[in-house]
């Protein structure tokens, strides 16, 4: 299921996570050649993506909603 982005904040490993509308976190790697998401490493890339949607494993599961901060 999509879901769009509201926010971000940082994992204790200091990695980016995107908060997600439906009230799931997702991490928002760039990991080349993995993962390439550029747009993560600087704040007006991680602010032009706020509204887009990933896809969201944990809503397909019904998971509960995750701990914001």
């Amino acid at each position: 299921m999509k879901q769009p982005i509201t926010g971000y904040h940082r994992d204790e490993e200091n990695h980016w996570v995107a908060q997600l509308a439906c009230g799931h976190n997702q991490h928002v790697r760039h990991d080349p050649p993995w993962v390439n998401r550029p747009w993560v490493t600087a704040e007006e890339g991680r602010r032009s993506m706020l509204g887009f949607e990933l896809e969201c494993k944990k809503c397909d599961q019904g998971a509960p909603s995750d701990k914001q901060p």
